[in-house]
């Protein structure tokens, strides 16, 4: 962005102090891979023609990343625009001189990456670049899935809850919404990503978070499964996973302790989940149906990932500005 021309600008380039949103922004503005990424949305974002100009394809997909970071709706995402000049910095927006694109301009782009399935192409290029720096480790996966909270109440314009959302049972505790199951790796970088209700059992979506190069594989006892444990084994794969008791027939100390060794290694894929449930908000889904909370699930895990290995992807003394 060019010199700022306002007198907030000027008075923000004078301040003393990086505050910690600033120096996240400037951060996560060094590490991904804008190029990449707009590459894979240019083809199908609206052309420059006669009528109405579209706004700037990375001007769009910022705000897109902003949503994903500090948890805001269309219409707060416009707010924080015009209220925080750190945002407005890592957008590209400058008051006074350039469009701020409304809440309306803002849900055209969500729901195109929808629509194009393009949130899930954005997580499988990270998870590439990722793979290219040698970052990503192949040697195990960690299965482990979370619960998405839904709005349970039937107070609403249709009188129903959301149909795609269900029922599940986590302990002892029953919860209504979706599930975010992953397969991390031992750094807890997420490669695979599944999304369902909350009524599917997590031990059906193992197989679809494998990337299958596994030489071993960490899950709690939701995952335990006699016959998985042979076949894998079988092939070579050690099998990590947290071991149940068989009826009510207790587990030995010696498995009790096994499962707390392993235990150290799978709560490494917990790392993610720290990341986007309690430092971004994404606890509660926040549309109706699975397709568009699947969508920001993907952004939010890539994201994610970028995060954890920001600064083995910043080079040797970098400084992160705005």
């Amino acid at each position: 962005m060019g010199q700022q021309r306002t007198f907030a600008g000027l008075a923000w380039s004078t301040k003393g102090k990086v505050t910690r949103r600033e120096r996240f922004l400037a951060e996560m503005d060094a590490v991904i891979p804008w190029t990449r990424l707009l590459g894979l949305i240019e083809p199908h974002y609206p052309k420059a023609g006669k009528g109405r100009q579209p706004l700037g394809l990375e001007k769009m997909l910022r705000i897109y990343f902003v949503q994903q970071w500090f948890d805001l709706s269309d219409p707060g995402a416009e707010d924080a625009i015009y209220d925080s000049e750190s945002i407005r910095r890592f957008v590209g927006v400058e008051l006074g001189e350039d469009r701020v694109p409304d809440e309306s301009t803002i849900l055209r782009f969500r729901h195109l990456l929808e629509k194009h399935g393009l949130t899930e192409l954005i997580f499988a290029e990270i998870r590439t670049l990722l793979e290219e720096k040698g970052l990503l480790l192949k040697a195990g996966t960690i299965v482990d899935a979370t619960i998405i909270h839904a709005p349970s109440s039937t107070k609403n314009a249709s009188g129903r809850r959301d149909p795609e959302m269900k029922q599940g049972r986590k302990g002892k505790t029953w919860y209504f919404g979706m599930k975010v199951h992953t397969g991390t790796d031992k750094r807890g970088l997420t490669h695979s990503l599944v999304v369902t209700d909350a009524a599917q059992a997590d031990i059906k979506q193992m197989r679809d978070l494998l990337h299958g190069e596994e030489r071993e594989i960490y899950g709690d006892q939701a995952y335990w499964k006699e016959s998985d444990r042979r076949d894998f084994e079988r092939r070579g794969i050690r099998y990590r996973v947290n071991r149940r008791r068989k009826g009510k027939e207790p587990l030995s100390e010696r498995w009790k302790k096994i499962n707390r060794v392993r235990s150290r290694v799978r709560a490494r894929g917990e790392h993610g989940y720290h990341v986007v449930k309690r430092l971004w908000g994404f606890t509660k889904v926040r549309y109706r149906g699975l397709a568009k909370n699947r969508a920001r699930a993907f952004t939010a895990f890539a994201l994610a990932n970028l995060y954890l290995v920001r600064y083995k992807l910043l080079p040797p003394g970098a400084k992160c500005v705005l």
